[in-house]
């Protein structure tokens, strides 16, 4: 079963074709005639259109695995992929939950928890304080510490929501405030951590992979440090600039770091690196596959989703790390269904016409919706993801730019302008960062 919706179901069925594996899609009122429903063997109603009485219900999901006879549950990434409970739900229903451990996502979970945890591995941090004295004393008392500018995160964040960049002392009070309350209207929880703001800074992230019998390998790097409303827009793979040496060193801490919390399956440890010392530093890890993972199986020519089906049913993982290679270059773009003039706010409608550059070994679309096709208000507006791949990063820029002039969408507003916009600006095909208005 899988346990989602859109591009992610419609992906995650496809490498299942490919094993033989019969499939089950589930699906909300508004999503009854989606592609992933028309996609699966199967396709049980989960209720109303609203994510937290459809998606989110892990209860509904559970009985329809039973119903379904099904072995196993995608939760592809989003809703319930890192959800600790709907993880053991599935350990009790035994069925099998195509992830990590409960306690990996539970400590995993926790920004502050996680960094702890990396502390003890010897796994660099960044610097800054995660302790549990929320008193507004203690947290002044610490940011002045750690040195302006510092970052107030939500230790229980995500997308963005519950962060912010104090450059002064004088405006600390104020937006520690607004972190905290949108934290707690996001999450639940109004709990932050402090950190160094590193302002001159790449995001880089490793794909890793564990089996059941110990063994853990990295699938190499990916650069996402271009980002919208601190969201990632456009990633890509290998990171520019990258050593080999510098590879070997994050990659051994990507291992390591799974190590330490005893992982299973596909994860992401998250770094960033200040740009003027070289350093790198553990940020979190993501507990499931990426959105961005296509740009890692152009580049090792992997199906990570069929890795996680192999490890899942008990396999070792397929591949050493000595027989891992990369091969030229990879670009993905998000696609996003929004209006980019109006502070990227989501845009919803019918897609009344849609072309796409045609695939082939350099084009991929992963792609969840059709012509004709409604955009709802009740879910992300990511309609699909290009996926681009080059011999080089020029080559890979060049093929970026000829299939995003290339992809068409006539009813809601788009990004596809402004993903041109950044990948033919010059600084930004010079390696560095481009910020947008």
């Amino acid at each position: 079963m899988i346990a989602n919706r859109g591009e992610i179901a419609c992906r995650v069925i496809r490498s299942c074709r490919e094993l033989g594996i019969r499939t089950v899609a589930v699906y909300s009122d508004s999503d009854a005639n989606s592609l992933h429903v028309q996609m699966a063997d199967e396709a049980f109603h989960l209720g109303p259109s609203s994510a937290s009485e459809s998606y989110l219900v892990g209860e509904k999901i559970l009985n329809i695995a039973k119903k379904s006879n099904s072995d196993a549950i995608h939760p592809g990434y989003g809703f319930l992929s890192e959800n600790s409970d709907f993880c053991r739900g599935c350990s009790d229903a035994n069925v099998e939950f195509i992830g990590p451990p409960v306690q990996a996502i539970q400590d995993m979970g926790s920004k502050s928890a996680s960094k702890r945890i990396m502390e003890a591995a010897n796994i660099p941090v960044v610097p800054g304080y995660y302790g549990k004295d929320q008193t507004l004393e203690k947290l002044r008392k610490e940011a002045k510490r750690i040195g302006y500018p510092v970052m107030i995160k939500a230790v229980l964040g995500g997308g963005g929501k519950g962060m912010r960049v104090v450059e002064t002392p004088e405006k600390f009070e104020t937006l520690l405030e607004q972190a905290k309350g949108e934290a707690m209207s996001s999450f639940g929880d109004e709990v932050v951590l402090l950190e160094r703001f590193i302002q001159k800074s790449r995001h880089i992230e490793f794909q890793i992979f564990a089996d059941k019998h110990g063994n853990v390998v990295h699938l190499f790097e990916r650069d996402c440090s271009v980002q919208r409303r601190n969201q990632k827009i456009l990633e890509e793979s290998p990171a520019l600039g990258m050593s080999q040496s510098l590879r070997e060193l994050m990659g051994g801490s990507a291992v390591e770091a799974a190590k330490a919390v005893n992982y299973v399956g596909a994860g992401t440890i998250e770094f960033i690196i200040d740009v003027k010392t070289n350093e790198y530093f553990f940020m979190e890890m993501n507990t499931r596959l990426q959105v961005e993972h296509p740009v890692t199986e152009m580049v090792s020519r992997q199906d990570l989703v069929q890795w996680q089906l192999h490890i899942a049913a008990g396999h070792s993982i397929p591949k050493s790390q000595s027989d891992l290679h990369l091969f030229g270059h990879a670009i993905e773009s998000r696609i996003y269904a929004e209006s980019t003039e109006k502070g990227f706010l989501p845009s919803t409608g019918q897609i009344k016409y849609l072309s796409m550059p045609n695939e082939n070994d350099r084009i991929r679309i992963d792609i969840g919706i059709r012509q004709n096709d409604e955009v709802s208000v009740f879910y992300d507006p990511m309609i699909a993801k290009l996926i681009v791949w080059g011999e080089d990063r020029n080559s890979a820029l060049q093929n970026t730019e000829h299939a995003l002039n290339n992809f068409h969408v006539v009813g809601p507003e788009t990004n596809i302008d402004f993903l041109l916009r950044a990948v033919t600006h010059e600084h930004f095909r010079a390696g560095a960062l481009v910020f947008f208005k």
